[in-house]
């Protein structure tokens, strides 16, 4: 006898989960790309974005054309962080408008995850291997900043990773429910083709 092979809700693809998660990540990168421009750029002055170390600085920190120069990039850099939080809002607007009630957690769990990662990668490519600027340009060695960066990323990055493992979020709309009644009507009409009489081995 063949078997029919039954496709629930839950076995396809959740489009709004995705959505969630890709605004979530995104959300993650913008905001820590604006808390590195303007906490460490702009505030604390550390470094900008063409401000390497000593002698190998292409645009020092230290000439009006220079400055000009490094202001440049870092609009630029924080276009693209703004660019991110806005992909990241239209993203969770839309996995919201479908019906998902998202908890904190896990929103703070998919923040946590893109800043981190978004750290580690800047970290990685601006600071050591295209050496652009380091955390501090206006240290005599700023590769233990460089390196207290990095593990701090890290952190961040398991962090978020750990919130994530737990649920986030759960449909709204009674989705779920509405599911597990039609699988359980599914199960009898199953049984109904298979003994038609309603008979069972209880019975006899």
């Amino acid at each position: 006898m063949g078997t029919t092979a039954r496709v629930t809700g839950q076995d396809r693809p959740d489009p709004a989960g995705r959505r969630f998660t890709a605004a979530g990540l995104l959300l993650g990168v913008g905001l820590g790309g604006f808390v590195d421009g303007i906490v460490l750029h702009q505030i604390l002055q550390w470094h900008h974005m063409l401000t390497d170390y000593g002698g190998h600085a292409s645009f020092p920190a230290t000439t009006v054309d220079s400055l000009a120069d490094n202001t440049l990039w870092d609009g630029l850099f924080h276009a693209a962080a703004w660019l991110s939080v806005v992909a990241g809002l239209v993203l969770l607007w839309q996995a919201a408008s479908a019906g998902y009630r998202i908890s904190g957690r896990g929103l703070v769990g998919l923040l946590l995850t893109g800043w981190g990662t978004f750290n580690l990668v800047e970290g990685l490519v601006d600071h050591h291997i295209l050496s652009i600027h380091h955390v501090r340009d206006d240290v005599a060695d700023p590769l233990w900043w460089d390196l207290g960066f990095l593990a701090l990323s890290a952190m961040m990055l398991a962090a978020g990773v750990a919130l994530g493992r737990i649920p986030h979020s759960i449909p709204s709309d009674g989705s779920g429910r509405r599911r597990s009644r039609e699988a359980n009507r599914g199960t009898q009409l199953e049984r109904e083709r298979i003994d038609p009489g309603g008979t069972s081995l209880n019975a006899l």
